[in-house]
């Protein structure tokens, strides 16, 4: 009876001490899951959206060319005896390019200004006798003899003429000796050199002279976007002119041209083959940093809308193509939306639909969230060179200003 008594007191005391270990454990088992709960609220970066308006852009494709080119061709044969200009370097309207030897033209025109003089000499003679038959005629002159004497006197005056023409056109093999830039450019490599004999309006060319100052961009456009464009200015949601657009460069190292472009003109016909058409647009070249064959990408704005810009860095696409961005929800958790309208605009997305004034936008801490996360939304902004920093570093008044690469 002892012992029945001893064990049911030994269990009663080991149940009440799991009892208690259990309590104590139900206890920091809860504060470890609010603990966990308080942790899971990921840091973001957010910017709030604002509504206003911002410019309606594209991006189009392009490739560079020189505004002129010029094949350099003697106009006169002879032997080259100089050749001044450096290859690959500038040259300036009126450069000489390369000298012919012109002794073989010097005498030529003298011979034509020797002619002159001879003919010239023959002139008073023929009028002499023109003007004493003249005074003859009827009394001792007969009227053929007039007419003869008229005639050679003619002839004397057409000989002058002719003489002087000839002498004209050796001043002008001189002057062709001297082969000259047509304009300002950067000349290629010759294919010719000293001592080689040319002939006049050879197929091969010298050299070649090409404009780099302006320099055009021939840009490739799809004739559905043309349309599409046309149809938003006719209808108002977009305010622009495409004609008075404006166009700015991506170079092929990223970086935005420092200069502004202007349409030169475009081809009024749509290839039959790709479905586009062709852009010219001029840009200043002062210091030749963009050269001919060199593929660039230039932002052409359209005009204006009104809507909320969404920063491309903080953009991406789903399976289905559709844009979508994260938001921070008034729970506080991540809530993804989807934009089916978005027009490109700089560097961000222009959206008119599905977002209120205020809405937090989240820009930065992407990658460790996911819908339906809580998030601690943290202020910030975008800078001009595109990067997401505190509120208190940006400068003021860029919180929607797109970007610039």
């Amino acid at each position: 009876m002892i012992r029945r008594i001893f064990l049911v007191s030994t269990a009663l005391a080991i149940g009440s001490v799991l009892a208690a270990c259990s309590d104590s454990g139900n206890k920091q088992g809860a504060a470890g899951s609010a603990g966990a709960a308080a942790q899971q609220a990921t840091p973001v970066g957010v910017i709030s959206l604002t509504k206003a308006s911002f410019p309606i852009t594209t991006i189009l494709p392009g490739r560079a060319e020189a505004s002129q080119i010029a094949d350099i061709r003697p106009q006169v044969s002879g032997i080259i005896e100089e050749i001044p200009f450096k290859e690959g370097g500038e040259v300036k309207k009126g450069d000489v390019l390369y000298q012919i030897e012109d002794a073989p033209y010097l005498a030529t025109a003298a011979q034509a200004r020797a002619a002159i003089a001879k003919a010239e000499a023959s002139v008073p003679s023929a009028q002499s006798n023109f003007d004493r038959y003249q005074r003859l005629v009827g009394s001792g002159a007969t009227q053929i003899e007039l007419e003869t004497a008229r005639t050679n006197l003619l002839q004397a005056q057409a000989e002058v003429e002719s003489a002087k023409a000839a002498l004209t056109a050796a001043e002008i093999d001189v002057d062709h000796t001297k082969i000259i830039a047509p304009f300002d450019g950067v000349i290629d490599q010759t294919a010719y050199n000293v001592g080689n004999v040319v002939a006049a309006n050879q197929t091969v060319a010298l050299t070649t002279v090409r404009q780099l100052d302006p320099v055009y961009i021939l840009l490739t456009e799809s004739s559905t976007n043309l349309l599409r464009l046309r149809e938003a200015i006719r209808s108002g949601e977009v305010k622009g002119n495409a004609g008075n657009a404006a166009f700015r460069l991506i170079l092929e190292n990223g970086k935005e041209y420092d200069q502004k472009g202007t349409l030169d003109m475009s081809k009024s016909v749509v290839s039959e083959t790709t479905g586009t058409f062709i852009i010219r647009v001029r840009f200043p070249n002062p210091d030749h940093v963009i050269l001919p064959g060199m593929y660039v990408r230039a932002t052409l704005e359209l005009g204006a809308e009104v809507g909320y810009a969404l920063p491309q860095l903080a953009t991406s696409r789903n399976a289905n193509g559709e844009l979508t961005a994260q938001f921070v929800s008034a729970d506080g958790k991540v809530e993804t939306r989807i934009f089916e309208n978005a027009s490109p605009s700089n560097n961000a997305w222009l959206v008119t639909e599905g977002i209120n004034h205020g809405d937090q936008l989240i820009v930065s801490g992407l990658q460790s969230i996911s819908a339906g996360m809580p998030v601690k939304p943290m202020p910030m902004k975008i800078n001009d060179r595109g990067i997401v920093v505190p509120t208190e570093q940006a400068a003021s008044g860029e919180a929607q200003k797109p970007a610039a690469k």
